[in-house]
Formats: C-alpha cells, structure tokens, sequence
C-alpha cells in the first residue's frame, strides 16, 4: 500500500508540473474550439480484475481515471475495448470524434481509411509509447497530430526485458512446468542453463529503454553491445561500458543474446528475417518487448525449431491481441507473454497522467512537451522517418 501511495504521490505531482508554451501550432490540433469535444478511449477490458486496485486505470473500466474531470468540462468521453472490424463501436465514433487515446496493449489500429472517415479528428494520443498503430504519413498528410507519453515506461520495459533474459538464460520455464505438473528432472533443466556474466549481449536500439536495460546489465558483468542511429556520449558509452556497432550484421553473429529495442517504422518491419536471423550465432536467445512486426513470424517459428534460435521471449505479436492460432504459442522454448510489460501499475500512473497534461494543453491551444510529439505540423518525429 506504501508503494500504491508513493507512486500516486509522484504522478499527482508529475502532473501539476507544466511547461512553459511555445508559439501556437498551425495546425488542424490547434485551430481547435473551445466547444465541448468528443473524445474516444481504447483499453482493454479488465472484467472481475478492474475494482482490484484503484490505480488500476489502464483498463476500459477505469479509462485512465478522467472521465469525471473530461465530463466537468463538459466533453463526450467514449469508452471502449471493441475496435476491430466494420461494425465494431470504435468504427461508430470514427466520424465526429475530435480525439481518440490508444495503448499499445490493446491498439486501436488507426488506418489511412479510418483517418478519411474521422472528419472531425484532431489528435491522436498513445497512453504509453510506440505509435505504430497509427498510419502516421496518412496522419501527417491530415494535418493530424499524433503524441505519447514518452518515457512513461521506459523503466517497466526495461526490467521487464531484464527479467526475460534471466528467465532463458537459467532455463526457467521447464522447471516452473515440472512443479505445475508434479514432476521432477534436475537434468531437463540443467543441460541447458547458464550463468548470465560473461555473455554478449547486444542489443538493437539504444533510446531511452535500450540505454536503461544496458545500465541494468553492467552488473552481471557481460559484454554489451550496441546498434542504433545515434552513437551515445563517449562519457555515458564508457559509464555503461557499451560498445557501439555500427554494422548490424557484423554485430549479430557476436551476441549470445539479442534484444529488440527499436521502433517500429518502415524500415524495421520485418527486419529479422530468414536471411538476417541466418546471421545469427546457433544457439542465440532473443528478446523482444519492441513490436512483433519487426520480426518475420515464420521465420522465429523456423528458427526455434530447428535450435538456430534456443530461446525467444516476448510480450509483442502482430496483430495484438493475438489470436488462438498464433503460431508463436505453439514453436519450442518460448517464454512469451501478453503485451504486458509497459502497463505495470506504476506505469498506468504515469502515462495517465501525462495523458491528462496533454489533453489540458489541447484543450487550451497550449503546446506539448517536444518530446511527446510522434506527428507535428507535418512532420513525423525522427525515430520513425
């Protein structure tokens, strides 16, 4: 309850803080009205779990903690967790909603034909990071914009990332099934577990989660490898102790573990095909907390079951949520998850909060934090050109 109370405490105050407005946009956003505006929201729905912590706000039923203040103001708030396909609820507001919110643990996919029919659209806000359920050249050439909650779970992904390399490397989940089961075999488990120091372990992207997963691992004492768009400060490269590989190939076949910290763009939609997981080391284990797209799906399902890849974890698929028939359920030593790991409890507190800031600016014509903008003006944000 301490925890519950504290982490309230600092969100309450994260969001008093403002920041100081720059020149007003020209754009669509902020030629808004001050009239009442109608605003979507799409979570996922948390049934008999949602009245099981009160700052369980992002589910359906909570949404965010904001309808009563969205409400006083005078604004529409519509929430739903139903968004696929032509009859679905989201598809009936899709034609006067002014602002829709999305997660990406239950994204509301927002097409080039969604942002045609939505006259009305002003402003796409993702509770959390990772817009790439948005067709943002379609929303930039609207003259949408699009914005998140930057670093709102940068540390629930990176721990969470953490604890998946652990979990493959020390073999974790055949002795968890053993107990399950009533069952007892040292020697399934052991034949391949290892130690975490001494490994390689690159990953790819190096933003703000991928920077914090590599502090998080400086004391395991591995060796930490690195490959993004942007080298760090030698002073941050040599506190970490990471090396920067300029060449994903040549860092590839290095690496005992991989880990996907990239975004999600054009150029890394399927990134890690049959030919780049080929340049894998056998034996390689691979997290990805990313986006399932980057990966080609059969090629991960091949991989793992010829032994190429030993071990692949993750809480990301495409589509999401994944259907029963995902073949990454069923292929051999998988430690995957539902998208979870940005959505801890601590994390929900801070994305609604700056979900709130920005919907306070919007209402007042007021800039956002730079940081937070995907899509301004007709420009998308670096990460994703």
């Amino acid at each position: 309850m301490a925890m519950r109370r504290g982490a309230a405490s600092a969100i309450r105050a994260l969001a008093s803080q403002r920041y100081s407005a720059s020149s007003s946009i020209t754009t669509r956003l902020f030629h808004a009205s001050a009239d009442s505006k109608k605003i979507v929201g799409v979570f996922y729905k948390a049934n008999e779990y949602a009245s099981a912590n009160p700052n369980f706000l992002g589910c359906a039923e909570n949404a965010l903690g904001i309808r009563d203040w969205l409400e006083s103001k005078g604004h529409q708030y519509i929430v739903t967790d139903d968004k696929e396909g032509p009859d679905c609820e989201l598809e009936k507001h899709i034609p006067d909603l002014h602002v829709l919110i999305s997660t990406p643990f239950h994204p509301a996919y927002v097409t080039a034909e969604r942002i045609k029919k939505a006259k009305n659209l002003q402003l796409l806000l993702t509770a959390g990071i990772g817009s790439d359920h948005i067709d943002l050249n379609a929303a930039a050439a609207a003259g949408l914009t699009v914005a998140e909650v930057t670093g709102s779970n940068v540390v629930s992904v990176a721990e969470d990332e953490l604890m998946r390399i652990l979990i493959l490397v020390r073999n974790f989940l055949p002795g968890y099934h053993q107990v399950i089961n009533g069952e007892w075999n040292v020697a399934q488990i052991a034949h391949r577990a290892y130690d975490l120091e001494g490994k390689t372990v690159g990953t790819v992207g190096a933003g703000r989660i991928g920077r914090l997963l590599l502090q998080r691992l400086k004391p395991f004492n591995c060796n930490l490898l690195y490959h993004d768009r942007l080298k760090m400060e030698p002073e941050i490269e040599n506190q970490i102790g990471a090396q920067f590989e300029e060449d994903l190939d040549k860092m590839l076949p290095k690496c005992d573990i991989i880990v996907i910290n990239t975004p999600l763009t054009e150029k890394t939609k399927g990134l890690f095909d049959k030919a780049k997981i080929s340049k894998l080391k056998k034996g390689v284990l691979i997290v990805n907390n990313a986006r399932g797209a980057i990966m080609d799906t059969q090629a991960v399902v091949d991989a793992c079951n010829s032994g190429h890849i030993a071990g692949y974890s993750g809480d990301v698929w495409y589509p999401q949520p994944a259907p029963k028939d995902h073949p990454w359920r069923y292929m051999p030593n998988q430690a995957m998850t539902p998208h979870i790991s940005g959505t801890t409890i601590d994390a929900q507190l801070r994305y609604a909060a700056g979900v709130k800031d920005m919907l306070d600016r919007y209402f007042k014509g007021e800039d956002f934090p730079a940081q937070h903008y995907i899509v301004k003006e007709g420009e998308l944000a670096p990460q994703y050109r």
